[in-house]
């Protein structure tokens, strides 16, 4: 929180502190599908998305609600109070339009279902160094706890498709494939990333490779593409099984979820499943060396804390040790979406 003109000001801090108003109010609005509704009308009036949310309140806070909004540029606004119409900014008309490619609510969806009260106890994270949501009470593994339930389990697959989106399809242009011919992604949940590369690689084919209970869902996903023919859902346990051979191995928010020695097993197993010349990928938020800019990426690890504990996001000098000592030759990184990026080693 820098000041340049060298004088003192609570607007900061009173912004940050109350940033979980704003939060919530983007989160209210993805949760009545209040943008996927305006983009099917293309404008409606306050009182047309009163009846149509079936909203109880008084119209002056209908009006707030909307007017934030508008502030904060999720919504465009013609007229004012009793006569304005809104609509879709270009943004939210883009990302938050549950019909379009593009769609990032999955993770806003998780976000407000799970993560917004888990966050409410940070402190307590920060105090005992112990989970702070589903497996608080209890020593079960998160992703067991979550794959108990079908919409649960559906709801996180969404999340980090829809977080990891932009990042993907990034990643899936940016990288030069020319000299592979197949990827297995670890932990490909709905198999967004082999979608991608398949999409912008007709050369390549994929593996996607996670836990029994993800591959119906996974499965329904491809189905849904043109690209059945070059992907493959595999099943096992990633710590207990093999890690299918493949010229690129990729995990995309794997290593992060894990403390040092588990990220390192991770490691030496993506090693293992590569040939000479084959590269491991780890698209994550790659925290900068300086741990100045990349805040989200500290952020991100902080959430890590409140799901499993001793899961924490990196450093690429950190990645760079670890991918050395297994045996990797080189590393290099490239930068995808708002704080994510590649981290690569070549084997």
């Amino acid at each position: 929180m820098k000041n340049h003109d060298n004088q003192p000001s609570p607007a900061t801090i009173m912004q940050i502190g109350s940033g979980f108003w704003t939060s919530k109010l983007l989160l209210a609005a993805v949760r009545f599908k209040l943008f996927t509704k305006l983009a099917e009308k293309k404008s409606m009036t306050a009182q047309q998305i009163k009846t149509m949310l079936n909203l109880k309140c008084t119209d002056i806070h209908l009006y707030d609600f909307l007017d934030a909004l508008t502030g904060l540029g999720f919504l465009d606004r013609e007229g004012l109070l009793e006569s304005a119409v809104y609509s879709n900014s270009i943004h939210t008309d883009t990302f938050l339009d549950i019909n379009k490619p593009a769609y990032i609510g999955g993770m806003l969806d998780m976000l407000n279902n799970r993560l917004y009260q888990f966050w409410g106890n940070l402190e307590d994270g920060l105090l005992t160094g112990l989970p702070q949501n589903e497996i608080k009470a209890g020593d079960d593994n998160l992703f067991d706890e979550l794959y108990k339930s079908p919409e649960r389990l559906l709801e996180f697959i969404n999340a980090m498709g829809s977080i990891q989106n932009g990042n993907f399809n990034a990643f899936a242009q940016q990288f030069d494939f020319s000299k592979y011919k197949t990827l297995t992604d670890v932990g490909g949940c709905g198999a967004v990333l082999s979608t991608m590369v398949a999409k912008y690689q007709p050369h390549m084919k994929c593996i996607s490779f996670d836990l029994p209970a993800v591959e119906p869902i996974a499965k329904d996903k491809i189905a849904k593409t043109p690209y059945s023919d070059r992907i493959v859902i595999a099943s096992g346990d990633f710590f207990a099984d093999p890690f299918p051979k493949a010229d690129v191995v990729v995990m995309g928010n794997i290593l992060h979820d894990w403390d040092e020695s588990k990220k390192m097993l991770l490691l030496q197993k993506a090693y293992d499943a590569l040939p000479e010349g084959g590269a491991f990928v780890a698209i994550e938020n790659v925290i900068d060396d300086e741990r100045e800019k990349n805040v989200f990426g500290m952020m991100m690890s902080l959430n890590m804390l409140i799901e499993t504990g001793t899961g924490f996001d990196y450093t690429f000098s950190s990645f760079n040790k670890w991918t050395k000592s297994v045996g990797f030759k080189s590393t290099s990184i490239v930068p995808l979406t708002g704080a994510a990026s590649a981290a690569i080693a070549y084997k």
